[in-house]
This record gives C-alpha cells, sequence and structure tokens, in this order.
C-alpha cells in the first residue's frame, strides 16, 4: 500500500511539475485577419458576390410576387384547368428561385466555394505563421480568443496575435 502511495505521489509530483513548464499563449484570429490587406479585399469581394446573388434572387422574387398578383386578380376569370396550370407554374417559379438561393447560398453553395476559394488560403498563411512563431517560442498551447472561448481575464504579455502579423510582415498599430 506504501508503495502504491508512493508512485501516485511521485506521478503526481512529475506531472505538476510537467504542467508549470508548459507555456501558453492566445491570439485574437479576428484581429490578425483583419490587419491583412488581401482579407479584407476577400471580404469585400465576398461582399459583392453576395450582393450580387441576393439582387438576382429578390428581382426573381419581385417577379413571382407580380405573377401571382395578376393570378389572384384572374382568378375568378379562369376555368379550372386554366387556375390549376398558373397555379402550378408559380410553384414551379418558386421552386426555382429557392433552388438557386441554396445553389448560391446553401451550405455547398457557391458563396461557400469561393469563401473557401479567397479566405482559406490567407487563413493557411496564417496558421503557418502562428505555428513558426509558436515554435520559435516554445508555446505548447496557443488559444484562438475569437474562436468562441469564454476567457474572463487574460495578461496581454501573453498575447501572440502581433508576433504572428509580424511574422506575416504585417505592421500592428
Amino acid at each position: 500500500m506504501k508503495k502504491l502511495l508512493f508512485v501516485l505521489l511521485a506521478c503526481f509530483t512529475f506531472f505538476t511539475s510537467q504542467a508549470q513548464k508548459q507555456k501558453f499563449g492566445y491570439i485574437d484570429s479576428e484581429y490578425i485577419l483583419n490587419k491583412l490587406p488581401e482579407y479584407r479585399s476577400a471580404q469585400r469581394q465576398l461582399e459583392d458576390y453576395s450582393n450580387s446573388w441576393q439582387n438576382e434572387i429578390d428581382m426573381k422574387y419581385d417577379a413571382l410576387d407580380r405573377k401571382f398578383r395578376e393570378f389572384k386578380a384572374e382568378e375568378p376569370l379562369l376555368t379550372p384547368n386554366q387556375r390549376r396550370e398558373r397555379e402550378e407554374e408559380i410553384i414551379q417559379n418558386e421552386q426555382e428561385i429557392r433552388k438557386l438561393e441554396n445553389e448560391k447560398f446553401g451550405p455547398e453553395g457557391a458563396l461557400f466555394k469561393k469563401r473557401q476559394e479567397l479566405v482559406k488560403p490567407i487563413q493557411d498563411k496564417v496558421f503557418k505563421a502562428l505555428q513558426d512563431v509558436a515554435k520559435e517560442n516554445a508555446y505548447d498551447f496557443v488559444f484562438d480568443l475569437s474562436g468562441g472561448i469564454t476567457v474572463l481575464i487574460t495578461n496581454p504579455i501573453y498575447d501572440l496575435s502581433d508576433n504572428v502579423l509580424e511574422k506575416l510582415g504585417v505592421k500592428a498599430d
């Protein structure tokens, strides 16, 4: 029993001393990305694409709304067969618009793919710079404060964001 207690105490002492040797740091990736001109440019391009596609969809919805109002105004004059055809046409148009919305803004849509194309290389570049900073300064753990981690108190001396910007060749303010 004493032997087991001794082993447990030795393990506890070892792991406690190891934990004290670990180096921690944090970054704010939003802060870093917003300092990069190529990221701001990519964000503007994405916004332009998004606005353009949204305008296209809005115009189609406006046309559909006009078509629906015309149908409602003419409905009493239509035969049952004509009424059914017009209703089917309106439903089909609405489905086409929803399909277009999904193609542009859905989880695998054009905006997602464009974001991957424009932003992912920049994020990879930032991650590489972060890896270099962490390796050069022997950090064991680096947290990203903008990623939803709730940190109530931080000491700015552990903020590596400006080091990463420096590694990327960007002057921090």
